[in-house]
Formats: structure tokens, sequence, C-alpha cells
């Protein structure tokens, strides 16, 4: 089984973000970027998926500007076997569609039996890529995965709903994409991480995957949340937050 894994570069999870003062964008100068956690989760479980003998080759693929490959280099550290760049010009990325239009051209080329990617990316929280490209490729779909078996060239996947645990059963190929709990990521080695900078990286162009990136939605305004005007307080019991809520009005 050959598995592609679709790695998005994304301001790092710990870093406050900024809006620009014109509104138009966040402030990326001089912040740190790193593999989107959903997807880095994806490429361990792939990873896994390789140990155990279920899958022969892992894929890393990833969709930006050239900076990006720094995601690329970090997923060949972690154990990647290749690394494949469709390079954007600029910083305002592409949506959800064209990008899983995009996958669609290289699952197709590569010849995957799965394609594993996190659930959501953190910069947009869409999560509208796997499920658009599982149905352009009109492959089976599990979403929120928090675990994956692999048996007799099927897979067994046990998805998070907002009633519960589902285990649904997919024939092979399929998209999965990776939930929280699915696992912990591992720690690429210092070896690792310095062979994965001289490894060679595959460049494709749109263009020549025949994908049109011009965007159907357009961005008004990006805009910092309100800060609360009042902040929180502490209490000693039930009773006093029963009061402190009536002098406020929230209880009538």
């Amino acid at each position: 089984m050959k598995i592609l894994v679709p790695v998005k570069r994304v301001v790092d999870y710990a870093v406050r973000v900024r809006v620009k003062a014109d509104g138009t964008g966040i402030d990326l100068a001089g912040v740190k970027m790193s593999m989107n956690p959903f997807d880095e989760i994806a490429l361990e479980e792939a990873i896994r998926l390789r140990e155990k003998g279920a899958a022969s080759e892992i894929i890393a693929l990833t969709i930006g500007p050239k900076a990006a490959q720094d995601t690329l280099r970090a997923a060949l550290a972690m154990g990647a076997d290749r690394a494949i760049h469709i390079e954007l010009v600029g910083d305002t990325g592409a949506e959800s569609l064209a990008i899983a239009k995009l996958i669609r051209k290289i699952a197709d080329e590569e010849a995957v039996s799965l394609v594993l990617l996190g659930k959501q990316a953190i910069d947009t929280d869409l999560g509208a890529t796997g499920p658009m490209l599982a149905g352009l490729l009109g492959w089976p779909q599990a979403s929120f995965a928090s675990e994956i078996t692999f048996a007799d060239n099927r897979l067994t996947v046990v998805t998070e709903t907002d009633t519960g645990l589902r285990r649904l059963e997919l024939a092979l190929p399929a998209v999965v994409t990776a939930d929280l709990r699915l696992n912990t990521p591992r720690y690429a080695s210092l070896p690792n991480i310095m062979k994965a900078r001289s490894r060679a990286i595959a460049a494709r162009t749109p263009a020549e995957l025949g994908v049109e990136l011009t965007p159907r939605l357009s961005r008004l305004k990006v805009s910092a949340p309100e800060s609360r005007a009042k902040k929180a307080i502490r209490v000693a019991s039930a009773a006093e937050l029963v009061q402190s809520l009536r002098g406020e009005g929230a209880l009538k």
C-alpha cells in the first residue's frame, strides 16, 4: 500500500498571531512556522502502518510557497520516503477546492492506495479538503479518525462524532483524515534531520497539473477578536457564584 500524506505549513500553534494593520491578513513577518499538527499526526500514523508492514511507501506532499520545503524536510526527517512540492507564488495560498484538485492529481499520478491527512488546518479551521478530495476521487472516506487498523486490504477506522465513536470499514483506495487522539507524533532524530537537508524534493506547479487557482471567495477583512470587557473572578462557593450572576443580570 502506497500512502500519500499532504502536509501544510502553518503558523506554529504556540505563536500568538497578529493581524496586519490594514486588516488584509495575518502578519507573518518573523513568525515561526511549522507543520500543521493534524498533518503531523497523519504522517505519524502512515509511518506506523509502514512499520507494521501494511505500507510500502510514504509520499509527503505540500502545496505552498518555496519556504514550505522546510515542512517537507521535517516530514522526511520523521520518516517519509519521498517528498513533492507544488509551489504557489506569494503568501495568499489557495482555496480548499483547488488544494483538493492538486492532491487528486498527485494521487492519480502516484497510484496511491490511501490519502491520509489532517482533519483540518489550524490556520483556516475549515476541515474541507479531505471530504472534497474524497468526492473528486470517488473514494470512500473516514473523517476525524481516532484509530486505524489494516487487514485484508481493508481499513477499519474509528471516527469521533458529536454523539460518540463510530466504527467504519473502508475498501481501498480511500481518504482518511486524522483527529487529535489518533496518536502522538515522534520526534525526528538529529541524524535524520541532517540527512533530510540534502534529500531531493520533486517540484511541480499548478499549471503543469492543469489546476486553476483563481479564487471563488473574496476576503473582505481580517480582525482580531474583541477583548473581554470583564476579567474572570474567583468565587468561594456556589452561593457566591449565584449572587454574582444575579448582580450582573445573568440570573433573574
